[in-house]
């Protein structure tokens, strides 16, 4: 496990810190930091604040993902899910929900609107080559190549 530090705003709640529904879950629920609610019109996106900042350690992410109980029953989703929080960025998290759905949604204040998985990840250095030797049975076959 490793060990984040996170800081409330001022407009955050320290009561509605991220927790793990579940003893199994890999995201935390991040709350809506709102005074009042906020209704999300079909086809349109806000930017929602959380009221929270932290220190992700390098070598590791903060990935922002859409709740599945908000996206099955509410059709409201994470726009450009997997969002990434990187390990420099001291910021405010803040996420953009979607309603893909047919009928308002409203977000009301502390409500549990994504949820946020820790990854480690590795940084590459480009290696310029005149071709690539490790070719695959693949090639460059894609977008659906392999069959339905």
């Amino acid at each position: 496990m490793i060990k984040i530090p996170i800081s409330v705003l001022p407009h955050g709640d320290a009561d509605s810190l991220p927790t793990y529904g579940t003893t199994g879950s890999a995201g935390l629920d991040l709350p809506a930091a709102l005074s009042s609610a906020l209704t999300i019109n079909p086809g349109e996106w806000l930017l929602i604040p959380t009221g929270l900042s932290c220190a992700i350690p390098k070598g590791y992410e903060g990935q922002i993902r859409s709740r599945s109980g908000l996206s099955y029953k509410h059709g409201v989703i994470v726009l450009n899910a997997p969002a990434t929080i990187d390990s420099d960025y001291r910021g405010e998290i803040k996420v953009i929900l979607m309603n893909m759905s047919k009928e308002p949604f409203t977000v009301d204040p502390k409500m549990r609107i994504a949820q946020m998985v820790f990854a480690s990840y590795a940084q590459a250095d480009w290696k310029l080559v005149e071709t690539l030797e490790d070719q695959t049975s693949r090639g460059t076959g894609g977008f659906g190549s392999t069959g339905v």
